[in-house]
């Protein structure tokens, strides 16, 4: 293997430094362009101008004009094609972790299996299959996570033996394997020429194509698009698409109202090799070796390999814009343990040429996951971009989506996990970007297990707690930007090494958490929750009472002091937030919403409350301190701290006052906790946080008092069946859906949002029902433990799937939540769910493969518990929210 590890760098180092070689090969990948540009000068007006001509730019202009709409411009920079869709590998793979993004890929792959017969461009579609390696029992695991969500989706999958995989792929090394994952139905694609086979479509469904034709900025006028501005003159517009790619940043600022993108470069390399003695068959599946790092497929009887290294390169961080990507520098020394990673799995390939080294920049995101939606600041701009080398994989679904959004109000499915509105200004740093890209390439191929953070770009919003709890302890996670408290490490523990578990079974941090549990049951408990978004929404007449009962569903015309939990619906009926308001006054509310609500919100407010300088919003979130107490002797905490009876006579569930704690004034206490515990919520004045802190922490100690984190908040939350939006919660689910009809108040006296929708589930009844799982011959120790996106089956069939769950240590079993769907046996057909259908069948949560028998509780249940405080019951009401 050594020899011919030096053999091929030799080979390639005589490669590199010939210049008539580079000259070749560089001739060699021009694109040549099928859809001609258009050639009459630009209209003055179109109802949509899209920006940029890759996959993404056309696939919108495609999935748009089938839907009818026409007025559409496409301006390109450069020529179609010619950005990084020209050098995508074109691998079309469904193996993806996130339900969303697996949808997109499926819709893709059909797609462009027909679209050759459509258009009649020749796009080299071939069904190959993929094979995706584990060199490690939990990369098995994680496969076969996968592996149970393709196969209830209807996406033939295997796990296979390494046998089988030499079976597939004669040349690939087994010998390092523990199986692999087989998906027969992946396929491989020329990208530039599916992406001028949809151009081709939607030019002759009316949509105009200009090349060569760089827009320069985007004209707002009143918070929406107007136009844009050309180097060919101006397009008047209603809509504006940025699919500009790994520009889309650059674009995105370059309008009079910013409009921020969270993406970065990469330099990301592939190696193309001539064709084999015996040259590779077409049909070949892709090979996927994560644990490698490296993907390998068939290139015209040769070879095309990539991967995602380590030591990342980032590029054009300054804004360096070139036209079209013309080959960047090739960097041999970089791509080395890629290619001893090909090396070591395909042995066989002495006798290999190599063609080229092909290093194209890939726009990556902070979370690695793509970017679409509209604009939270500018209505009328829409974006996809950010595709993290996963472009022709998700191009079709995305482009799909996006039109839907822009046709319908709404795209089909829940893309809230790619809404652009996850984030904020501050994930637009070009340094925390630089960053943060840096890690994200790495992670395309390392395990991912549950519970995993990133490492960069971090303590970039903290409570004025943050250093306080730290030193006593804290172990964080992000959210939102947000520093969070997942647990607190007690003295003496090994930190290193709880740091580093990263498991699927069983982990360390158990009993770390049962403790705190404990705490919040018997004692009381203290967690910093100032990540909360928190508004405040005044006028000076009725105007704000108005406003709100009709964006939410519930009645907020309640007694000054009372607090109300509530969603706030779409037209649908679903949720597009899940908060708790509380009545300050007359004409003053306090909105407590999740974290990651922050941007989202305040658009849906914002694009929705009447224009009125009679009517105010603030974003109040920096301005507060949230700690939460927990447990039965905070009320005597706080009692002793405010000199004021906080029992339920004086103080009941559900209930708002502004008082004193220790020394300061104007603390916002709530009665209520978000767990279903008894305790209390303090907002706090940012600049007395510590003090109050520490007088919380005094006082307690008699109590038993200590810190707690997340995890034990969501222990707590979900053994009382407490839904969580973005999780459990989203913009495709009623409250009629998960039982919470009691947060609705249907005949308030006027209408709201959403209304109609609920009125007619509650006479037709719902096609889904949120219901909780205890697992039942599941052993915590032993086997794999469930974590979310697990499929669910009723008497044998699939019916749905979890979407959170948690070890309750009150069971001591594990519990999920999920959502039960009801199809006929012959016709498919979704029927109504009802409370029989729920209580009458036998369920099994699948868990990477393994079924595990479970006893399913609709909401509200009767008693799990054998001590049920009053109080409990009142906030049974309750949500939680993170």
């Amino acid at each position: 293997a050594a020899r011919m590890f030096l053999r091929l760098l030799s080979d390639v180092r005589w490669r590199a430094a010939n210049p008539k070689w580079r000259r070749m090969t560089c001739s060699r990948r021009r694109t040549s362009t099928t859809a001609e540009p258009h050639p009459l000068s630009l209209p003055a007006r179109a109802q949509v101008v899209i920006c940029g001509g890759g996959i993404m730019g056309t696939s919108v202009a495609y999935h748009l004009s089938k839907m009818g709409w026409k007025d559409i411009v496409l301006l390109e920079q450069g020529r179609l094609a010619a950005g990084t869709t020209r050098f995508c590998a074109g691998i079309v793979s469904t193996a993806r972790h996130v339900s969303i993004e697996l949808k997109m890929a499926e819709y893709s792959n059909k797609l462009y299996q027909q679209l050759e017969q459509e258009t009649g461009v020749q796009t080299g579609y071939m069904k190959t299959g993929s094979v995706s390696l584990a060199q490690t029992q939990d990369r098995l695991i994680s496969l076969k996570r996968i592996a149970s969500s393709l196969n209830v989706m209807g996406i033939p999958c295997e796990i296979i033996t390494p046998k089988q995989v030499a079976q597939l792929h004669p040349l690939i090394n087994i010998h390092d394997l523990v199986g692999a994952m087989y998906v027969p139905e992946d396929a491989l694609v020329s990208s530039a020429n599916v992406s001028l086979a949809l151009a081709t479509a939607a030019s002759r469904n009316g949509v105009q194509i200009h090349e060569r034709t760089s827009v320069s900025h985007v004209s707002v006028q009143k918070g929406h698009v107007t136009g844009v501005e050309t180097d060919r003159g101006q397009i008047q517009c209603q809509y504006f698409v940025n699919c500009a790619g790994q520009w889309a940043y650059e674009l995105g600022h370059s309008g009079e109202e910013p409009v921020n993108i969270p993406l970065h470069a990469c330099e990301h390399f592939y190696l193309l090799t001539h064709p084999l003695k015996e040259p590779l068959a077409s049909n070949l599946p892709t090979i996927v070796d994560p644990d490698g790092r490296i993907y390998i497929r068939n290139w015209q009887g040769g070879i095309l390999s990539g991967g995602f290294e380590k030591n990342p390169k980032p590029l054009f961080t300054e804004g360096r814009n070139q036209l079209e990507i013309q080959n960047l520098q090739e960097d041999w020394d970089h791509f080395e343990p890629l290619l001893s990673a090909l090396l070591r799995r395909m042995p066989d390939l002495e006798a290999l040429q190599i063609m080229q080294l092909v290093n194209c920049p890939e726009s990556f995101t902070p979370d690695m996951r793509c970017i679409m939606g509209e604009s939270p600041t500018v209505r009328g701009y829409f974006v996809l971009a950010g595709m993290n080398s996963a472009g022709i994989s998700y191009g079709g679904g995305a482009g799909k989506y996006l039109a839907e959004w822009m046709v319908n109000g709404y795209p089909s499915e829940n893309v809230w996990p790619l809404d652009l509105k996850r984030f904020g200004t501050l994930q637009s740093s070009r340094t925390f970007l630089r960053h943060r890209v840096m890690e994200v390439m790495p992670l395309m191929c390392d395990l991912k297990v549950p519970r995993w953070d990133f490492q960069t770009g971090r303590q970039l919003r903290t409570s004025p707690l943050y250093d306080r709890l730290d030193a006593q302890g804290a172990r964080w996670m992000e959210k939102h930007g947000f520093e969070r408290v997942k647990y607190f490490v007690p003295p003496g523990k090994d930190l290193l090494d709880l740091d580093q578990s990263k498991t699927f079974y069983k982990p360390d941090w158990f009993d770390i958490v049962g403790s705190e549990v404990k705490c919040c049951k018997e004692a009381v408990c203290v967690i910093d929750m100032s990540s909360f978004t928190k508004f405040e929404i005044s006028s000076t007449g009725d105007q704000a009472l108005e406003s709100l009962q009709y964006l939410f569903s519930n009645d907020l015309d309640v007694p000054v002091g009372h607090v109300v939990h509530t969603g706030m619906l779409n037209e649908k009926g679903g949720y597009e937030n899940d908060c708790s308001i509380a009545r300050l006054s007359k004409r003053s509310f306090f909105m407590i919403s999740p974290t990651d609500q922050q941007v989202h919100c305040w658009a849906w407010l914002k694009n929705r409350l009447p224009n009125d300088s009679n009517l105010t919003m603030e974003d109040v979130t920096w301005k507060y301190t949230a700690l939460n107490l927990i447990g039965p002797r905070a009320v005597d905490v706080l009692s002793e701290l405010s000199y004021a009876p906080m029992t339920p006579e004086h103080f009941p569930s559900l209930f708002c006052k502004e008082m004193s704690v220790g020394y300061a004034n104007g603390i916002r206490v709530m009665s209520i906790t978000h767990t279903g515990e008894p305790g209390f919520m303090l907002y706090i004045p940012i600049e007395y946080a510590l003090h109050v802190y520490n007088e919380v922490m005094n006082m307690g100690q008699k109590y038993g008092i200590r810190n707690a984190g997340y995890y034990a908040l969501r222990s707590l939350r979900i053994e009382k069946f407490f839904a969580f939006w973005g999780q459990d919660l989203d913009a495709f689910t009623t409250p009629m859906e998960c039982g919470r009809e009691f947060q609705v108040k249907l005949e308030k006296g006027m209408q709201f949002v959403g209304q109609e929708a609920l009125l007619e589930q509650k006479q037709n009844g719902v096609y889904k029902r949120f219901t909780m799982f205890i697992l039942e011959d599941h052993d915590t120790d032993m086997d794999l433990w469930p974590w979310w996106g697990e499929p669910i089956f009723r008497n044998g069939r699939y019916v749905g799937k979890t979407t959170s769950s948690a070890y309750s240590y009150t069971l001591e079993r594990h519990v999920c939540l999920g959502f039960v769907q009801h199809f006929d046996e012959k016709t498919g057909e979704e029927l109504v769910v009802t409370t029989d259908f729920i209580n009458q069948g036998e369920y099994e949560i699948d868990i990477a493969g393994q079924r595990f028998q479970a006893k399913a509780k609709l909401y509200p249940f009767s008693s799990l518990f054998t001590h049920r405080r009053r109080k409990d019951e009142v906030e049974l009401s309750g949500y939680q929210r993170e």
